[in-house]
């Protein structure tokens, strides 16, 4: 029995949805996801263990190998949670572009090609989204300012394509934080406190050791509004 079909057998036996045994269990739902695609082949130890840890249920020889009787002689659990239960979930692939491979993005962002190698990542959602997305993997700490509102040095942020005939006269730069993909000084996160007729943007970082600076719109390939952090390492 593969990975993908014990999962599965685990979810009908639970009655749940994949994003909720994610939760449930403390997991990233990645680790799920890639399991019912057959990215991950097989169950690992240690997510095998988490699911026992919350559904003791569950053998974790079965749950390894696929192999023998799925349940103990446990009584079944039911897991008690105060999430909301959110109905018809879905979800998003989404390119995920890391600050560090940028040179490459720079060279390819056009080329539909190029974008279907880059890796993806699933991102839930309760509502249809109309747009050109994409992730960026924040670098370094320009936008931390040790805020609620702060970016953190490796936070994937789901983003979505500000059209270029809207960028005249006017970015909406009180609503959003921006990526601002330039042809030359590649691809920041900022927030832009000022915009002029020329086209002309200040770019600010939240962190006060960095200095605001100057890039025309000429310049600039694309730009994405900021629409949330979709992860963020707690590692301290």
């Amino acid at each position: 029995m593969t990975g993908k079909e014990i999962i599965n057998n685990v979810l009908d036996e639970l009655d749940i949805k994949a994003p909720t045994l994610a939760e449930q269990i403390g997991v990233l739902y990645q680790r799920i996801f890639d399991l019912q695609k057959g990215k991950t082949k097989k169950i690992s130890s240690q997510l095998a263990n988490a699911i026992i840890k919350v559904y003791p249920q569950f053998q974790l020889s079965w749950l390894l190998t696929g192999e023998g009787d799925m349940l103990t002689d446990a009584p079944p659990q039911r897991y008690h949670s105060n999430a909301r239960q959110v109905d018809d979930l879905s979800y998003m692939n989404v390119p995920v572009i890391h600050i560090k491979a940028q040179c490459g993005y720079l060279a390819g962002y056009g080329d539909t090609e190029y974008i279907d190698t880059l890796p993806t990542m699933p991102v839930i959602v309760d509502q249809t989204y109309h747009g050109k997305y994409r992730i960026f993997e924040a670098e370094g700490d320009s936008m931390d300012d040790g805020s609620r509102n702060s970016i953190c040095d490796g936070d994937k942020l789901l983003c979505r394509e500000v059209r270029r005939d809207l960028w005249l006269p006017k970015l909406h730069i009180n609503d959003w934080y921006f990526v601002i993909v330039h042809r030359t000084k590649g691809i920041s996160i900022k927030q832009i406190t000022a915009q002029d007729d020329n086209g002309n943007i200040t770019c600010h970082s939240l962190n006060e050791l960095f200095n605001d600076y100057t890039v025309n719109l000429d310049d600039v390939i694309e730009i994405y509004n900021v629409i949330k952090v979709v992860e963020r390492s707690m590692r301290l």
